[in-house]
């Protein structure tokens, strides 16, 4: 084969109407088998098809609700009140109608929210088709809860299949828009960040994201952590609300009974589901007052936990507010718990140090080693208190002689250290003695 030749074989020269002629062949077989596949298949619409089983109960016969249009198009809609009278656990609603939003404004460290009424709160939790989050994970169900007076209401907004989410979602952003706050717990997490990509995905404002947000998980951790064996909400219920479920679904198993009600359409499947919210919802409205009540330092300590009460006083610290910490702790210096008047006293000291009161700080330390006299830390602080600011070396050197006879080292090097510091001390004192 010559060059011309191969060339036009590379190139197909010469051969284009029998190319042609081919393609043609090619895209009309492909058409008749096309033809051939949609014609055996039924007609149907862009709405999902979903069968419904003989034996079915529907949403209505199950639960109070009703089917609500919007300009999103349609869902379902659960609503309930609780009057004050009743009772969650150990507490009546009536004790939750309201929020001290001082405390509210300290426990979510945003200030702005004590200009805020607890009537603006918009108490949110949501029961999903997966616990991971991401784009493929759908809110299927939208709890809310709000005060009205010593009314708590709640509204379960329940998208009956995919079609239903815009609707629900800008039924949701109605309601945010009467409200100023939001109350959740790991909703920063996951609740206001995954509803915020169904936003995206709706083509709707994302009016949540920047609303003020008060996330119960983490000051409930803070401050109630320290006892619990974890800081789920149903644990926080159990053990602080006094709040004990019967039959509760768990909520791994949330997910799959929603597809299984998308395929038979039978309301039984959800009953638990919506119980397990509504519980969610009222649960975090109680939880939220409990936190509240622990940062009022002007109540009578005798009916409550101590070591909670430290806790919160830790948190006005983190917050600034060492004031209030001090208030809260030398309530807790004398208290029948040992190892929460030991730790109330050394944090105690600590302010008043910080705060320049060094007899205060130094009664504290005393008080310490009287009661433990193998206390490292008040042995430590005193001998900096008297090495430093009074410059009684003398003094400072008899401390440290007595800590390292009384002392509990936990490391050899908090030992060294004690040793370290008599070499220096001696060192000063001969110095100070030559001049």
């Amino acid at each position: 084969m010559n060059t011309i030749k191969r060339l036009q074989r590379l190139t197909c020269e010469g051969s284009s109407e029998q190319k042609k002629s081919s393609r043609t062949d090619e895209v009309s077989e492909l058409r008749r088998r096309i033809e051939a596949i949609t014609s055996r298949r039924p007609a149907s619409s862009c709405k999902p098809v979903y069968t419904r089983q003989e034996d079915a109960v529907s949403l209505k016969d199950m639960m109070i609700g009703e089917e609500i249009r919007n300009a999103c198009g349609k869902f379902f809609i659960s609503d309930g009140y609780f009057s004050g009278s009743s009772k969650h656990g150990s507490r009546r609603i009536g004790e939750i109608s309201s929020l001290d939003m001082n405390a509210v404004a300290l426990l979510a460290n945003n200030p702005d929210m004590a200009f805020l009424n607890c009537t603006d709160a918009l108490f949110l939790d949501t029961e999903t088709t997966g616990l991971t989050g991401g784009t493929g994970t759908f809110a299927f169900l939208i709890g809310l809860g709000w005060f009205e007076n010593d009314t708590f209401c709640t509204k379960q907004i329940f998208a009956r299949d995919f079609s239903e989410e815009r609707a629900s979602l800008s039924f949701l952003l109605d309601l945010a828009g009467e409200k100023s706050f939001i109350v959740s717990y790991n909703g920063k997490a996951f609740d206001v960040g995954l509803l915020s990509t169904r936003f995206i995905l709706n083509r709707l404002p994302d009016r949540l994201a920047n609303m003020p947000h008060l996330d119960l998980l983490h000051p409930a951790r803070r401050l109630l952590g320290h006892r619990l064996k974890n800081n789920r909400l149903i644990t926080m219920e159990k053990e602080i609300l006094g709040v004990h479920r019967q039959g509760d679904i768990p909520g791994s198993e949330i997910p799959q009974r929603y597809f299984d009600w998308l395929r038979n359409r039978d309301a039984r499947l959800l009953t638990d589901i919506f119980e397990h919210n509504r519980l969610d919802i009222i649960s975090m409205a109680a939880l939220s007052v409990h936190l509240t009540e622990l940062l009022n330092y002007d109540r009578d300590i005798a009916s409550c936990e101590h070591a909670d009460l430290l806790a919160a006083a830790k948190l006005f610290l983190a917050r600034g507010n060492s004031s209030a910490a001090r208030k809260i702790i030398e309530l807790l210096i004398q208290s029948e718990y040992l190892h929460v008047a030991f730790e109330a006293r050394k944090t105690l000291s600590l302010i008043y140090k910080r705060a320049g009161l060094w007899n205060d700080a130094l009664r504290m330390w005393e008080m310490m080693l009287l009661d433990d006299p193998g206390d490292f830390f008040a042995w430590e602080e005193t001998a900096k208190y008297y090495e430093h600011k009074k410059h009684d070396f003398p003094k400072a050197i008899d401390v440290v002689n007595k800590a390292l006879n009384l002392s509990r080292f936990n490391t050899i090097s908090e030992r060294n250290a004690f040793l370290h510091r008599l070499r220096r001390l001696k060192s000063r004192t001969d110095t100070t003695n030559s001049e």
